[in-house]
């Protein structure tokens, strides 16, 4: 029987072993798309407890507790961190197969050197333990534990109306850059007319920009994307239901833009006319800044309406969608590309129903300019985990050419996520050390130092290159 999450944790050959220990673990941290708090991150946070740090915002674990039996009060409510992380240490043992039961366990060892499991005999140990260092050590801040992990570059998720001061205060001694990434949704909201007025109310504010029209709204969009530009920003990211590509006329758009600035309510074309515009918009915008678009898209949200007016939305009461977004898929990448205004874009999809789909339409709109111009990103919220990624990286390989691959990032609002990279890596190790032990991939000569590159590639290098980073 072989220890539990020991150095070569899910490493099943000695080549993998190699691969991982001497190429993939070295490599820094390009983290290009996170939810974590930039403020956090500028004003180098001291937390208070473990309890704040781990389940502060971590709707993963939150559901697990939930699923679990524990009470609202000792996940959200007014429960004292001890009650909140006793709750989570009593949660743990019933994860036994859940991707957090490991994550949870690397954290602990990576961060602070604790190699026990977490479970209610240990939990006041360790709860005490990690308290001690998180109090007193002067590394373990926001800024600290991203050092401790090789962060190089890190990406937040901004809205357009965000000042961004602090990616501009952030101290040059931090050892990593911190920039904004676009995140635009809420000025495609058009379903919630009050929502969506109250929000051009502050984008206008915000581009100083009088919006009264269509126009003016576009105007006022385009000075916050070069404001963004200015501050280092060189990616979008969309979180979207479905692609939208119906067809529309300019004069169509004013008037549906009016309608919902008079307050009434679109029927469903209008709002996925509209929904169309801005995305070609936003994307025409990219391109012409020379940007990568990243569309994350499958989300069914706030499915329980109870707990959405009691916590509000990114609690935990998220899923898989079903829609049949292919062809709307094709028809955007298809129009941005027979104009020769379709830029790096990397796709998201949360329903693994989609795997093939989305490894396939890559191909359609690679046109030699750079490669992997077209992404298909790392398996995402419900899929990140070891199935998900070997399921997006053996499509991947089957489909396109995983050499190409940009890799891993957390999408999280932890500052102890980054062991999931760690994860990332030690399973792409081991699937090409399968492969090679089974004489799949050959591994003399050239092959065998274009896989080591691979490696590092698909790690960092990948990544770097992709971003201009």
């Amino acid at each position: 029987m072989k220890p539990f999450m020991d150095k070569n944790f899910l490493l099943q050959t000695e080549t993998a072993q190699e691969l991982y220990h001497r190429h993939a673990a070295k490599q820094p941290i390009i983290d290009y798309h996170c939810h974590l708090d930039p403020a956090m991150v500028a004003e180098n946070h001291r937390f208070r407890s473990i309890t704040e740090l781990w389940l502060g915002g971590d709707h993963y674990k939150w559901r697990a507790m939930r699923t679990n039996g524990v009470p609202e009060r000792l996940i959200t409510g007014d429960a004292s961190d001890w009650e909140k992380f006793e709750a989570w240490a009593a949660t743990v043992p019933y994860c036994l197969r859940n991707p957090l039961y490991h994550w949870t366990h690397l954290e602990l060892s990576t961060a602070f050197g604790i190699h026990e499991c977490l479970n209610p005999q240990t939990a006041r140990s360790i709860y005490d333990r990690c308290n001690d260092r998180l109090q007193n050590d002067p590394n373990f801040t926001a800024q600290g534990l991203m050092r401790h992990y090789h962060v190089e570059v890190v990406c937040t998720t901004d809205d357009p109306i965000d000042d961004l001061r602090y990616h501009k205060s952030l101290s040059p001694q931090s050892g990593f850059t911190m920039s904004p990434a676009w995140r635009p949704d809420k000025a495609m909201a058009v379903e919630s007319p009050k929502a969506f007025c109250g929000y051009v109310e502050k984008l206008g504010a915000a581009a100083d920009v009088n919006i009264r029209t269509f126009s003016d709204f576009i105007d006022a969009l385009q000075r916050r994307h070069d404001y963004f530009h200015e501050q280092g920003s060189r990616l979008s990211d969309h979180g979207l239901e479905e692609f939208y590509a119906e067809p529309y006329t300019d004069t169509e758009i004013d008037v549906i833009f009016n309608k919902v600035m008079d307050g009434n309510e679109l029927d469903n074309l209008e709002i996925r006319k509209f929904k169309s515009a801005m995305l070609y918009i936003f994307a025409v915008q990219d391109y012409e800044a020379g940007w990568v678009q990243q569309y994350h898209y499958g989300a069914m949200r706030n499915n329980n309406s109870r707990m959405m007016a009691q916590l509000g939305p990114d609690t935990g009461f998220d899923s898989i969608g079903q829609w049949q977004t292919a062809r709307s898929m094709s028809r955007f990448l298809d129009l941005l590309d027979s104009e020769e205004r379709l830029t790096k874009t990397i796709l998201y999809n949360l329903n693994p129903a989609d795997n093939e789909m989305v490894a396939t339409m890559l191909g359609n709109f690679q046109d030699g300019s750079v490669a992997g111009k077209i992404q298909w990103g790392s398996g995402w919220w419900f899929l990140d985990q070891k199935d998900g990624m070997e399921r997006q990286m053996n499509t991947l390989s089957l489909l396109g050419l995983l050499s190409r691959f940009v890799g891993m990032l957390t999408d999280s609002r932890s500052f102890l996520s980054y062991p999931r990279h760690e994860y990332f890596r030690r399973t792409l190790c081991n699937l090409l050390g399968n492969d090679i032990e089974n004489g799949v991939i050959p591994f003399t000569g050239y092959e065998e130092q274009r896989v080591r590159q691979m490696v590092e590639d698909i790690s960092y290098n990948n990544a770097k290159q992709y971003f201009s980073l």
